[in-house]
């Protein structure tokens, strides 16, 4: 099923993004969807953003008994603004399971280039019952960390375009806390800002960035808006001190590995 794409997506690269996943039938791998993923799905797009299209494949079973394994991925390279590559079922499974964070917001994104009818919401279903949102939020704050390093001060000149990497996952943590780390969060940033109590300061002065993003292919660099730095410097300080470790407990591991199992065996004879 290939659902309508945002009128604004150039039919070259949309065009460009079916051919790579022609060829990743080619190579035996059944689609399951083909999402994508990047700015224009987290809601902060720029005029000349990439395509970054990510997908998740099965093979059939008789591709599993086989003595030497495929790769779990399937990677194409970057050639102008088309990034495209994929996951085997089984990784993304796994790393879901782990607390990764990638799988479920690939099941959620609202540009969709292709999907077999009722896959994601299946997917979202086991989601709902195997993934550990205090793990999940584990992995938020290791991106905010990641670019906390990259950006080096909160008070320096950065990249305007690069600090949306610091934002997302930020405004991602506080609405976890706000829901008590009972769900996982919108992947769209826009939605995720109608629904957090934040400084309303610093509320408008990131919507005030994604607008003028919006419109501008280069942002270029300079200062982080003060309302923004002061909201950034004190969330990243709070949750490095205040997020709950993941209590380990392995009956329930077992069942949601079980059903993560059986999940997959249940889609490979479908494909």
């Amino acid at each position: 099923m290939k659902p309508p794409l945002p009128a604004d997506f150039s039919p070259d690269a949309v065009a460009a993004i079916r051919a790579r996943l022609d060829q990743a039938r080619a190579q035996r791998a059944t689609i399951l969807f083909a999402i994508e993923s990047g700015s224009r799905a987290w809601g902060f797009p720029s005029p000349d953003s990439d395509y970054d299209c990510r997908f998740v494949y099965v093979r059939s079973i008789a591709d599993h008994l086989v003595l030497e394994q495929p790769r779990d991925v399937i990677e194409f390279p970057i050639e102008g603004d088309i990034d495209a590559g994929g996951w085997d079922l089984r990784k993304a499974l796994l790393l879901a399971l782990g607390g990764n964070a990638v799988i479920g917001e690939w099941a959620k994104s609202s540009i969709v280039y292709e999907e077999v009818e009722g896959f994601r919401s299946r997917l979202r279903d086991l989601l709902a019952e195997i993934v550990d949102p205090v793990k999940v939020s584990h992995h938020y704050l290791g991106l905010a960390r990641s670019h906390v390093t990259k950006i080096g001060s909160f008070s320096g000149e950065v990249k305007l375009k690069k600090l949306f990497y610091l934002i997302r996952p930020l405004v991602a943590l506080d609405w976890m806390e706000q829901k008590d780390f009972a769900r996982l969060p919108p992947m769209d940033l826009v939605e995720c800002l109608d629904e957090v109590e934040m400084p309303a300061g610093a509320n408008d002065e990131i919507r005030r960035l994604i607008d003028k993003k919006s419109h501008t292919r280069e942002l270029g660099s300079g200062l982080i808006p003060v309302e923004i730095a002061r909201y950034l410097e004190a969330r990243y300080g709070h949750h490095g001190l205040n997020l709950a470790a993941s209590v380990r407990d392995e009956a329930r591991q077992a069942r949601n590995h079980a059903l993560a199992t059986a999940f997959y065996r249940q889609e490979a004879i479908l494909s």
